[in-house]
């Protein structure tokens, strides 16, 4: 396969070959033949669209029994998986390729090329140690229903990359039986992958969720972040060779996984503490298993080297703290004091780990139960153990030493602690009024909370925060289950952060943040459970989410409520002065549109910055983006340096979501790159001096922009009575909710309304339709509207050239010189590209009112073509992603591959609607499915 031709074609066409083989193996050689015509139907129709060939593709599928086309699914969904592996071999082949092009020059995009580049705009030492002192990029890992792939599929898809890496990028050629057995073995996973359940035949629990994700840090994250550790601080000894660098972790992970209880019920106290047990436990056993190389590697004799007198003070502490572990030290050891201390130290470690698993808490107990000394309930205590091994070899000629195994396991405790994650809890704004409501009624202070003006809820909250009582009983069967739910999750967050780590959880996301009373609501129940003393202690953050457009244009007023209040400023003294506000681009995107919901995060995030500044405190953004342009997803560096010029101040966390985990994090090599991109773009957006500033004039074009892209979005979706239907049965959203990826219900609540329908299988279903109205609807009318009335006005004018000529001057002149606007376009350009209004009109074909559906329809694709005309107007491109050509031929590539499923996913769904044979029902789903999980891998999006 390694040829220095076509590497990625020449890796994709063995791959289908030894799938071709499967195939044939497996259903024989008519599925085989029956495979290649639809495809070569589908290319012809690709080359030469007319409607008698589609009829004629569409007329073959509805021929084929439900078990053909279960082949035909497999075959194509196993193939997109497969060139998913190629492209991302190629993309790692390509980067080694670059980097042997560019040496002596750092990688571009790098650790290396954001210190370089930091150096040659004159940025001083001091000020980039100043940003490291405070800096945080904290990627938070959540459970969002996106990924649609079994594990059992992933772990054999990474097996293949693995040995498609062997075989694409090892330096000498291999040898024929090497070749031989590295094909048979990519061809054996193939039989496995045809042979196992593509579908979950149950959903996911919470726990399986949470396993889930740990998967990735115990197969890649553990060991790659003290990687990248070691970048930046040789980088900035390579470029700022006179600074004594005072070097902390600015990356750390974060998670949901058992802690977002919005809208999931099986999200419950017991889970929580579950998930605390089994995050912890895994980094445990992975500390302790990093001790054997440790062990081996600190061989140092007292007969040749002095040791400090801290390490065997040490030492004998551990001797009478631990005697059974003394008595077990070799006497072989008995000269190697490093060595007695790692035994000591996995000794410690051990008791950690069955004190995590097996130690009932207990909210409530008096008095407060103390860590025992035989344990490490603090990272800084293992951390404190291992400087002092690490001072000792330092001092005493063995800095080399010091500097391998040793400093990577410091790191890595300095990183993941003893937790591999922050575990974030999140709840909605809603349920905490409630649980208020009942609590304030059954204690007599206010007969119904939830009818308060806002001052007089701001005013209740802020005096029973003050006040020493307790206001919820210690019992709790009196109170509904909801609310009993609501304080029981507050009580389980105080004992675990008393009793088991206190350093796991330090964030409560708070989601439809509506007014400062949600924000102080949660202080309240924090107050009531031991977690927030005035004076004294307050031990987590208070994370408002701003989600809707409301919500976001509301964020600042909310903020500055908030900030002039004695009880919450005193709250945020006690946290550091750091405030961290999470935005939502899910449902502000929903509810207006991506144009508008992308301006309205922008300008919030720039009035948060003032507001921030003002009153003297950091603000750190959670920015909620899903994998898909439509929930905010697209590139994380180009994300992050479209950001306000100014507002990332060092402290930035993101969500990865669902199908984006996989393809960040299955393999070593991709997160590296993924990771070294994201720390580049924020170092290089904390120092907004070696950015370009947009023009003031833009933002008041972006503005009018929005507005009209917004009408127009919200026309179609809200405003349009005939939408639902369309909606309702041109997309496979039904569907999509009975699909088994993910633990959460695919609505907030039993309703029909868009509005309450999960941004994600929204997403989800208008990818599939191919319509992906989510990542651009709009934004051709937002910007048309902008250039006619600039024409009408006279505005535009100039003598050199007429107003509309003009009008389009001005946008290249943003799409050029202004990231936030470049990013825009650039995604819906993407977005755009995956879309394929034939298709879409397929699909239109299973409304049963056609003549609704060719009016919904119309309006879809009429926008779908201003938008590309636009686009390519202010871009300068003949067609969408003409300026990115290998993308835009990696898409053209797939497409007469996708088209196929397309068209047969539509004649499943309408058997499915239709008086299915009862005998056929449960393999028509699980094509159905199936399908489903093929399209999001050869779109790679879902949502």
């Amino acid at each position: 396969m390694n040829t220095e031709r076509d590497p990625l074609a020449t890796n994709i066409h063995a791959l289908g070959m030894a799938l071709r083989r499967v195939m044939t193996n497996q259903s024989g050689a008519r599925a085989l033949e029956l495979e290649a015509q639809v495809r070569q139907m589908a290319r012809e129709l690709r080359t030469q669209p007319s409607p008698e060939l589609a009829e004629r593709l569409t007329r073959l599928i509805a021929e084929r029994p439900v078990a053909q086309l279960y082949d035909l699914v497999k075959a194509s969904t196993l193939y997109f998986g497969l060139v998913n592996l190629a492209e991302s071999v190629e993309r790692l082949r390509m980067l080694s390729v670059r980097d042997r092009q560019r040496y002596p020059a750092p990688r571009a995009e790098g650790v290396t090329d954001a210190v370089a580049s930091l150096r040659s705009h004159n940025v001083s030492a001091e000020a980039i140690q100043a940003w490291l002192n405070q800096a945080l990029i904290m990627p938070v890992l959540t459970a969002h229903p996106t990924e649609s792939r079994r594990r059992t599929t992933l772990n054999k898809l990474r097996r293949i990359f693995d040995t498609l890496i062997e075989l694409t990028l090892r330096t000498t050629p291999m040898l024929p039986h090497e070749h031989v057995a590295a094909i048979t073995q990519i061809e054996r996973e193939i039989v496995g992958l045809w042979l196992s359940d593509d579908v979950r035949v149950e959903k996911p629990s919470v726990l399986d969720e949470v396993e889930n994700g740990l998967y990735y840090f115990q197969r890649v994250i553990w060991d790659l972040l003290p990687k990248l550790d070691r970048e930046l601080a040789t980088a900035l000894a390579e470029h700022y060779p006179e600074q004594d660098w005072q070097l902390r972790p600015i990356l750390r992970f974060g998670s949901w996984m058992g802690g977002d209880r919005d809208g999931n019920p099986f999200v419950t106290a017991e889970v929580t503490v579950a998930t605390v047990r089994l995050m912890r436990s895994a980094m445990l056993r992975h500390l302790i298993a990093c001790l054997s190389p440790l062990h081996t590697d600190l061989s140092q004799s007292l007969q040749q080297a002095p040791v400090s007198r801290e390490v065997l003070e040490r030492i004998a502490y551990y001797r009478d703290l631990l005697p059974a572990t003394a008595q077990k030290i070799s006497p072989h050891h008995s000269r190697e004091p490093y060595r007695q201390l790692i035994d000591f130290i996995r000794a410690r470690l051990e008791r950690t780990l069955d004190h995590t698993r097996h130690t009932p808490i207990h909210w409530g107990q008096d008095p407060p139960p103390q860590p025992q000394p035989d344990i490490y309930f603090h990272s800084d205590e293992l951390l404190a153990d291992l400087e002092m091994m690490r001072t000792s070899l330092n001092a005493n000629g063995a800095a080399l030493v010091a500097d391998g195994l040793l400093r990577d396991l410091i790191a890595k405790v300095a990183i993941f602690r003893l937790h591999s994650a922050t575990l974030d809890i999140r709840q909605h704004s809603g349920r905490h009024s409630a649980a208020l409501h009942e609590l304030f009624s059954a204690a007599g202070v206010c007969d119904n909370y939830v009818e308060l003006s806002e001052a007089e809820k701001i005013a209740l909250l802020c005096a029973e925060i003050a006040s020493p009582r307790p206001l919820s009983e210690t019992r709790l069967s009196n109170y509904s289950p909801e609310t009993a739910e609501v304080i029981q999750t507050f009580r389980m967050l105080a004992a675990l952060l008393e009793q088991i780590d206190p350093q796991v959880i330090e964030n409560y996301v708070i989601s439809t943040t509506g007014d400062a009373s949600d924000i102080l609501a949660v202080l309240l129940f924090c107050h009531e459970v031991g977690l927030y003393e005035p004076g004294r202690f307050s031990l987590l953050n208070v994370v408002p989410l701003f989600e809707t457009g409301d919500d976001l244009i509301h964020a600042p007023a909310i903020m500055e409520r908030c900030l002039t209040l004695p009880a919450y400023r005193e709250h945020l003294r006690l946290r550091g002065d750091v405030q961290e506000i999470m935005l939502g681009y899910s449902d502000s995107n929903k509810e207006g549109g991506f144009v508008a919901a992308n301006w309205a995060l922008y300008r919030a995030q720039v009035e948060l910055d003032t507001l921030a500044e003002h009153h003297g405190i950091q603000l750190r953004l959670f920015h909620g983006r899903g994998g898909a342009v439509g929930r905010g997803g697209g590139p994380a560096g180009q994300a992050i340096l479209a950001q306000p010029a100014g507002t990332l101040k060092g402290q930035i966390k993101m969500t990865d979501q669902g199908e984006m985990i996989s393809d960040r994090y299955l393999d070593p090599r991709s997160a590296h790159r993924h990771l070294e991109q994201v720390v580049h773009a924020v170092m290089r957006a904390g120092f907004p001096e070696t950015l370009p500033a947009p023009d003031a004039a833009w933002l008041e074009v972006m503005e009018q922009i929005a507005d009209h892209a917004r009408t127009t979005y919200r026309d179609l979706i809200y405003g349009n009575p005939e939408f639902l239907t369309y909606f309702r049965e041109a997309t496979p959203i039904a569907e999509i909710s009975r699909l088994r990826i993910g633990s959460r219900p695919a609505s907030r609540r039993n309703s029909a309304r868009i509005e309450d329908l999960r941004a994600i299988p929204w997403v989800f279903s208008w990818m599939q339709s191919r319509h992906t109205i989510p990542g651009w609807f709009g934004l051709g009318s937002g910007l048309a509207t902008f250039v006619q009335q600039q024409v009408e006005s006279g505005e535009a004018a100039s003598h050199h050239m007429p107003p509309a000529e003009s009008a389009l001057s001005l946008l290249r002149t943003m799409y050029r010189q202004w990231p936030f606007f470049s990013t825009l376009l650039d995604n819906a350009q993407m977005i755009m590209a995956k879309a394929d209004m034939g298709i879409a009109r397929q699909y239109a074909g299973l409304v049963g009112d056609q003549e609704l559906a060719l009016r919904v329809f119309g309006i879809i694709e009429a926008e779908f073509n201003l938008t590309r005309e636009m686009i390519c107007a202010i871009a300068e491109v003949d067609e969408v992603l003409g300026a990115s050509p290998a993308l835009r031929h990696a898409i053209q590539h797939r497409n007469p591959y996708i088209d196929p499923l397309s068209y047969i996913q539509i004649e499943l769904l309408r058997r499915l609607r239709s008086e299915a044979d009862p005998d056929e029902q449960e393999q028509l789903e699980t094509t159905v499915l199936m399908s489903i999980n093929g399209l999001a891998a050869g779109l790679k999006n879902t949502g």
